[in-house]
């Protein structure tokens, strides 16, 4: 009896361990891309852009975030969930160090698929560790709100080094130095034979490949992604953009507009970290239909009332459940075969909206305006709606 005790505290230890990799996996992406909207003035002056030429940042991450939709799930088959996200962090922290380096404008361009690409196999890998573990699953809505954290403490380290009157490029290094631990986690379960992460993401029913080519052949799956990809490119938007919108055509302060973007990311990180209470209190459908409610009503107070900054939490907080439920539901609306590869594919797509949907706006407030921004934010809160009611009424009429 004493020898099983012990058994099941280490395997319980172990199991911590990798959740506490996973969940600092999160924190270190949230940072890289939290931390981007407080540092795109400093970017554009540095290399004389304009919100159209900048967004080549944005949208360089596309080709990275396409090959990790399309092979994640082959990869982390094929090497081991471990391995996989060795590559990915290594390649993250590469970009970033580039980032922080970078001579010419091209070089950070082209250094974006790099970027991409890791960011697109952490979220991919992570999640399928998360979801396809019984004892972890329920961890869906910590996992994305460590991403929060992350993404909050992006803009305040920003902030804080700017503040300080340190060049932009240190605090990519800063960047770096935090998904570098990562790394260094990564080489340790690998080295160590952590089995929950080294072990091959097999699946049944058929060979990755198939699952991969049956599951984009599957309407939920198609759906929940473009459902995602509108709801990230609108999380990234706001949190990428809010900061220049305050600065630039409000006027607001820098600090206080820079710690802003924090409170935005607390706003989403509270909901997340809160919301396995709202969920056993209200549902997950009933709670992405109050989310997006609140959404349209947060999006209508930024727009209509320039100064009011307790907006940006209020739109981070509506934004919270919406994308860790969506990933919560796959394994109820396709095949158990298939969940590894649509997690893959639905975060990776999801990830194009993080390129895609900002670079637009981008553009759009090139000729607009950036007061434009908050107004563009309504018709893709709209189609989030939208697209939402559609999965809940093809899920009620199949079951």
């Amino acid at each position: 009896m004493p020898q099983r005790s012990e058994k099941i505290t280490t395997d319980r230890a172990l199991a911590r361990l990798g959740l506490i990799l996973a969940f600092y996996a999160f924190i270190a992406i949230g940072m890289a891309e939290g931390g981007l909207g407080v540092l795109l003035p400093s970017i554009m002056q540095t290399f004389h852009l304009t919100p159209a030429t900048v967004t080549l940042l944005f949208l360089s991450q596309i080709t990275g975030y396409l090959i990790a939709a399309f092979t994640s799930s082959l990869l982390s088959n094929q090497m081991g969930l471990a391995r996989m996200l060795l590559l990915a962090s290594s390649l993250l922290t590469s970009a970033l160090m580039i980032y922080a380096s970078a001579p010419l404008w091209a070089v950070m361009v082209v250094t974006g698929t790099l970027l991409g690409l890791g960011i697109g196999l952490i979220d991919a890998g992570i999640n399928t560790y998360i979801v396809n573990d019984s004892r972890h699953s329920h961890f869906i809505g910590m996992l994305h709100g460590f991403y929060g954290t992350g993404a909050l403490l992006g803009p305040a380290i920003a902030t804080t080094l700017l503040g300080m009157h340190l060049p932009w490029r240190i605090v990519y290094l800063v960047f770096a130095g935090v998904v570098g631990l990562l790394v260094a986690g990564m080489i340790w379960a690998i080295a160590t034979d952590y089995k929950p992460l080294t072990r091959q993401v097999t699946v049944s029913g058929g060979d990755a490949r198939a699952n991969l080519r049956t599951t984009l052949g599957t309407p939920a799956v198609l759906v929940s992604g473009l459902l995602l990809l509108v709801y990230v490119g609108t999380e990234v938007s706001i949190g990428n953009w809010a900061y220049s919108v305050q600065t630039i055509s409000r006027k607001t302060p820098e600090t206080i507009a820079g710690y802003s973007i924090s409170a935005y990311w607390m706003g989403l990180t509270i909901g997340r970290m809160g919301m396995g209470y709202i969920i056993k209190r209200l549902g997950t459908v009933r709670t992405i239909d109050i989310s997006l409610t609140l959404l349209m009503i947060g999006l209508v107070c930024w727009w209509l009332l320039p100064y009011g900054l307790w907006s940006l939490p209020v739109l981070g907080f509506a934004l919270a459940a919406i994308f860790p439920i969506t990933m919560l539901l796959v394994p109820q609306r396709v095949a158990a075969p298939l969940v590894p590869a649509a997690i893959g594919f639905l975060t990776s797509v999801a990830s194009l909206g993080a390129a895609s949907i900002p670079t637009s706006i981008g553009f759009l407030a090139n000729w607009l305006g950036l007061s434009i921004i908050p107004i563009m934010m309504l018709p893709l809160a709209a189609l989030m709606m939208f697209l939402h009611r559609w999965l809940v009424t093809r899920s009620a009429t199949c079951c």
